[in-house]
Order: C-alpha cells, then structure tokens, then sequence
C-alpha cells in the first residue's frame, strides 16, 4: 500500500532505519484507507462517513484491548499492524482521532470562510502525521512538535495549491473565501479554469504564505539525530519544489499539475544530503502578507 500510492514526500523510505519502516507503514495504511473512504466517489456522504464511523470503531477497539474486561479484537489486517506500533511505541489515541476527524471534514466541509478555518483542517489531517513519526523516532519534546507542525501544514498546503482543479471537480475548494474575495477571483472562475493576474496574484500569495511555514519549521532536521534528519530534509526540501514548480508554470495548476518527476528527486534528494542550515535556503525578505 506504501508504495502503491504518489506522494509528495518520501514515506517510510529507504533511508530510515528498516526497525522503524514497519511502524511508518502500519500508521500510512491506516490513514490511507481512511482517506480513501472518504474520496470515494462512488459512495454517498452519508456511506462515506459510516464508513469512517467504523474505522473509528476498530481504532477505539486497539485501545480497549488494553482493558482487562474487554474481549473486544481488532482483526481487520490494518488495525493488527497498527496496533502493534501503538503498543510497542506508546502512541496516543488522539493524533489518529484528529486525522479521522480530517477525513470526516473532507466529506462534509467543502468551503473554508478563512485561513484560520484553513489551518484547522490542517491541524487535522496534517500535524498529526508529523507528530506520530517524531513519536516513533523517540521524541516527545513539545518545541520539536511546533517545528513540525509548521513543515506539516506547510506540506498540507502546498498540495492544495498543487491540486486546485482535482479538488475542485470534488467540489471542494481549499483557498480561503477571504483570499478569493481580496483578489476579487470567485468560484466561476475557478469552474473556467481563468489564470490571469488576478489569479497569479492570489496564488504568489498563497505560495508565499506557505514558504514562509516551511521556513518556520526549517530549525527542525537539526535537531534530531542523523537517523531521521535525512527523511526530514527530503520532507522539506520535496516541499519546497513543488512550491517552486508551481511557480515555474506560472502558477497554472488547471492545464498541468505540478508534480517531482525522476530529475526533480534527485535534486531533492541531493540538496537533503549536503544542505544541513534549512532556514537561509534560498530565503528572501518576507513578503507583505498581511
């Protein structure tokens, strides 16, 4: 299921310590099957969510087991890989409840009134997914936790930049309504796929806006040990091509979604292994975003 799927950023690569792949999979599986639920276009909200509803069951069960009185099992082939990483690494309900959560909204909000709203959903679906892999690696330290939330929703960000025509033929529109009203772009244009300065505009902002994220969350390879700090850095440095390729096409997203091919990896993979200060990286004097 891993390697089945195109991400943006590496998961459970070769790089990390083949002890902690297994651990990496289980908690990917888990999500991804969750997210599939809620993507499929084939079902009903209503099925969708019962769906999600169940995958909550079987989560809540993982953790019941730990309950003497419970004869309650969680059998399904995931939940027996995850409960495995939960029990051997201690890992809290609550950032696998928070992306069900994500998942839910997925399915039932479409629009977000501002960025605030924005940021919530990616405390949701993004953050936790940071946080579970610091979890794994041995880290608890809540400064570490901030820094990788910023990559984390910097990342989640990025995507929907990167996919605002797919999202849009699911009726769903990630961009604040405030950012569309302040650059004067409305819904019909985004249903015409209309790229003119307005939206180069609104989108350089958006662009900016996330960078400056990755930047905030840049001191956080460094602080952790050399068996993680290489996957971070690819993280990272993925991140902030596809910000760059988005650019590149001169933000048009509707005509071709901008993707990291074999070359653009590389390069990635290249910057990670000899670039270690992340926050002066190509860094320009903050834009205005006010």
């Amino acid at each position: 299921m891993t390697n089945a799927h195109y991400e943006n950023f590496p998961v459970a690569s070769l790089f990390m310590p083949a002890e902690k792949r297994p651990y990496i999979q289980s908690i990917y599986a888990f999500a991804r099957t969750a997210d599939d639920f809620a993507d499929d276009a084939g079902r009903s909200d209503r099925e969708r969510l019962q769906l999600l509803e169940v995958w909550k069951d079987l989560l809540d069960r993982c953790y019941r087991e730990d309950d003497a009185d419970s004869s309650e099992t969680a059998d399904h082939p995931v939940f027996v890989a995850l409960k495995e990483t939960i029990h051997r690494l201690h890992i809290p309900i609550e950032p696998l409840q928070d992306l069900l959560t994500a998942f839910s909204l997925d399915v039932t909000k479409k629009r977000f009134a501002s960025f605030e709203e924005t940021l919530y959903y990616c405390k949701h679906s993004a953050n936790p997914v940071g946080r579970l892999v610091l979890m794994i690696f041995g880290y608890r330290d809540e400064e570490l936790f901030l820094y990788s939330d910023k990559i984390c929703t910097a990342l989640q960000l990025a995507n929907f930049w990167q996919d605002i025509d797919v999202d849009f033929k699911k009726n769903r529109v990630y961009i604040p309504r405030d950012d569309l009203a302040r650059f004067a772009y409305g819904e019909e244009d985004l249903h015409k796929g209309v790229v003119d300065e307005r939206f180069r505009a609104l989108m350089r902002f958006e662009v900016e806006r996330t960078r400056e994220l990755f930047y905030q969350g840049a001191p956080l390879p460094s602080l952790v040990d050399k068996d993680l700090r290489l996957e971070l850095k690819l993280v990272w440095f993925g991140g902030m091509a596809i910000l760059r390729k988005i650019e590149r096409v001169g933000f048009d997203v509707f005509q071709r979604r901008p993707v990291l091919h074999a070359g653009n990896k590389l390069a990635v993979f290249l910057r990670a292994l000899f670039r270690n200060d992340l926050t002066t990286y190509k860094r320009k004097p903050a834009w205005d975003l006010t």
